[in-house]
This record gives structure tokens, C-alpha cells and sequence, in this order.
């Protein structure tokens, strides 16, 4: 009795690690058939949304895998490693695109990308993400309001640190009536962006890609 429950056993075991291995070697094929067109479809749309902060036409590298290693900063809200892509013209830069989180939104963070001219001058911003309530979240969105464009053309010396707010807190910027968190923080973030990018303007136009390091002063 005792043996044939053994036997069982075994048979069941191998049966179990026949099954396991099988599963982890096509799980294992699946990822690497997907991996590349994966990768292809997020570059895609990521060199989609670069045209749309700064044009074509200002630059002839592959901003996408010309990039700087930027460690965690306080004004630029990434508490991770991330990355500042860089835009030349016959390997002149001629504009930084930044990742900003704002951690103030209504309903949570708000991911921004910001393309920044070597003269500190934005040349565009997008929300690439963003967990606002409907309403709130049209109202940052391009695609169904042109708010966000209201910070191409500014800069550090466009417009001074005092006003860069809306209007109902002095500053310079419109807002949409009855909400004034949401276009606050975005606000707060490009600003912060722009500071940051002042501070290490030097680093971010070298024609190098050289590390950051992280504004540990900050």
C-alpha cells in the first residue's frame, strides 16, 4: 500500500516539475518574441511625444538614446535614477527634455515631460500621466484643452519667481475656475524644472553624457 503511494507520489512530483519547467520555458519564448515589439511601440510613441515639446526640425540625433543618467532631485520630484534626454543639431545641443513629478495633484502624481532650450526658454510641456478626476484631467490634457501650452516661450526671465502661481494666488498663470490644485502643482513642477535645469545647465550641455549628480542640497 505504502509502495504505491510512493510510486504515486513520485509519478505526481515529476508530473509537477515537468509542468513547471514547461510553463517557465514558454513564459521564457513569450518574452522574448514580445520584448522587442514592446520596446519598439513605448519608443515609438515616447519619440512621438519629444516632437510635440520641441519640433523636428531644431534637432538631427536620436534624443532617444542620447540621454544623461540624473540622480533623485528634490525639484524635479523623481525619487529614482532617472534620465534627461538631449536634442542636438550636428552635435550642438540645442534643448534638454526632462521627466518632472508633481506629487501635489488632486488625486495624486502628475508626470510631466519638459523640453527646455540650451537658453532656458521651454519650448513645450505634455502630462504624460496622471491620476486626476475627469474634469481636472482634461483640463491638463493637450489633447482637450491647450492650458498646458500657456508655458511655452516662458523662462526664469519671462517671468519672475513671485509669479509663477495663478492668478488667484498673484501670480501669472490662468486657471480654471473652481479648481486650483491641479494647475498649482503643475505650475510648481515647471518652475522647479526650470531652476533645475539653471542649476545644471552646464552638466545637462556638455556634449558628453556625463552623470548628474543628485542635488542632495536641495
Amino acid at each position: 500500500m505504502s509502495e504505491t503511494i510512493l510510486k504515486h507520489a513520485s509519478k505526481t512530483a515529476i508530473t509537477l516539475v515537468a509542468f513547471a519547467f514547461t510553463f517557465t520555458l514558454l513564459m521564457t519564448v513569450v518574452d522574448q518574441v514580445t520584448k522587442q515589439p514592446i520596446a519598439e511601440s513605448e519608443a515609438a510613441v515616447r519619440t512621438a511625444l519629444f516632437k510635440e515639446v520641441i519640433s523636428p526640425e531644431r534637432y538631427n540625433n536620436e534624443v532617444l538614446s542620447d540621454t544623461i543618467s540624473i540622480g533623485p532631485s528634490v525639484l524635479l520630484g523623481n525619487k529614482k535614477p532617472t534620465v534627461a534626454s538631449i536634442a542636438r543639431m550636428n552635435d550642438v545641443p540645442v534643448a534638454v527634455i526632462l521627466e518632472s513629478v508633481a506629487h501635489d495633484g488632486y488625486s495624486g502624481d502628475i508626470k510631466l515631460l519638459i523640453a527646455i532650450s540650451e537658453d532656458g526658454v521651454i519650448s513645450g510641456v505634455r502630462v504624460i500621466k496622471h491620476t486626476e478626476t475627469p474634469g481636472l484631467g482634461d483640463y491638463i490634457d493637450v489633447a482637450k484643452s491647450k492650458w498646458i501650452k500657456l508655458f511655452n516661450d516662458e523662462s526664469l526671465q519671462k517671468t519672475n519667481d513671485a509669479n509663477w502661481s495663478v492668478k488667484k494666488d498673484g501670480g501669472a498663470f490662468d486657471y480654471m475656475a473652481g479648481a486650483t490644485i491641479t494647475p498649482r502643482a503643475v505650475i510648481k513642477a515647471v518652475h522647479q524644472a526650470l531652476q533645475y535645469f539653471e542649476e545644471n545647465k552646464t552638466v545637462l550641455l556638455k556634449k558628453t553624457a556625463t552623470k548628474v549628480s543628485q542635488d542632495e542640497s536641495i
